[in-house]
């Protein structure tokens, strides 16, 4: 099997799948902390983290962290959820090692430049400007609320204007400190790579991020209710929600195989007889969210008011 997995000293798991008929990898660092894992005066660090992340470090601008990737015809990128936040690169087989040096640079010596902070909290501040004009979006960040009311779980990821304006360096390097331990850390890697180099590089690159693990987040509780928002537009958006069932639960795959018959695809049970038979909408499905301690199951349609 050409899966390896490795626990280092320090708690870190180094995941490899080598695939030699490749000549490219893709390799990243995923930590298990995001927005659920803010307090209540941090809405929106895990996300502003992750962007200062690339925004220069001791050794390197961020122009040279961008130049540094592509110049050799790779990519580097990084996402936030609700549990985790991943910074990824993808590159070829001989820049494995300068892909890892980056990465472990951007989390290990992050500059956190006040003047780049500032620059950066003004772009954050504008897409969540962005995501409030998006409405087939805004639905899901009011279910979320919905369904986990007054609870980091139920908040959006990217904060407030006015929460992401109040950060300052020393309050994302305690947010860093406390959450980006090396028993919550995996460091991934698929492709063309060997999985002994792949440990002793992440051994000797993330040997700062030591134990123990970090404080558990707060238990989510399902709520309910009814939000309804009303704005000047061509649609009606409606999502229903249900209580899911956490990642780790041996139902979700049976869970899954349900929600791709009911509302996944062009075949699923909702599209067909909602749209196709009656062209009640133009689109709508069903997913599901797994988080570790519970879910969220739901259903979701964009239509006209009158079909609403």
């Amino acid at each position: 099997m050409s899966v390896e997995l490795t626990r280092l000293p320090s708690g870190l798991a180094v995941i490899t799948d080598r695939m030699p008929h490749l000549e490219s990898a893709s390799l990243g660092v995923w930590i298990g902390a995001g927005s659920r894992d803010e307090r209540p005066d941090e809405h929106g660090i895990s996300h502003l983290l992750e962007h200062m992340a690339f925004k220069g470090t001791k050794r390197r601008t961020a122009r040279q962290i961008a130049e540094t990737i592509e110049a050799v015809g790779g990519d580097l990128n990084a996402a936030t959820s609700i549990e985790s936040t991943g910074y990824f690169a993808r590159v070829l087989k001989a820049d494995v090692p300068l892909a890892l040096d980056v990465l472990a640079d951007i989390l290990t010596e992050p500059a956190f430049d006040p003047e780049e902070l500032r620059r950066e909290q003004n772009v954050i501040v504008q897409e969540i400007g962005a995501s409030e004009d998006d409405p087939d979006g805004v639905v899901f960040d009011r279910l979320q609320e919905t369904a986990f009311p007054k609870q980091p779980v139920g908040r959006t990821i990217l904060g407030t204007p006015e929460t992401v304006r109040s950060f300052n360096p020393e309050r994302i390097r305690a947010y860093l400190a406390r959450n980006y331990r090396g028993p919550d850390m995996l460091v991934a890697a698929a492709g063309a790579v060997e999985h002994a180099t792949i440990v002793a590089e992440a051994e000797r690159r993330f040997a700062s991020f030591t134990g123990p693990a970090a404080p558990a987040p707060e238990p989510a509780h399902f709520g309910g209710g009814t939000r309804v928002e009303t704005r000047d537009l061509e649609q009606v958006h409606i999502a229903v929600a249900l209580q899911g069932i956490p990642v780790r639960d041996e139902a979700l795959y049976s869970l899954q195989v349900f929600t791709s018959v009911l509302g996944s695809g062009m075949s699923s049970r909702l599209f067909q007889e909602v749209r196709e038979k009656r062209g009640l909408c133009y689109a709508i499905q069903a997913f599901h969210m797994p988080y570790s301690d519970t879910g969220l199951f739901a259903l979701y349609a964009g239509t006209d008011e009158k079909d609403a």
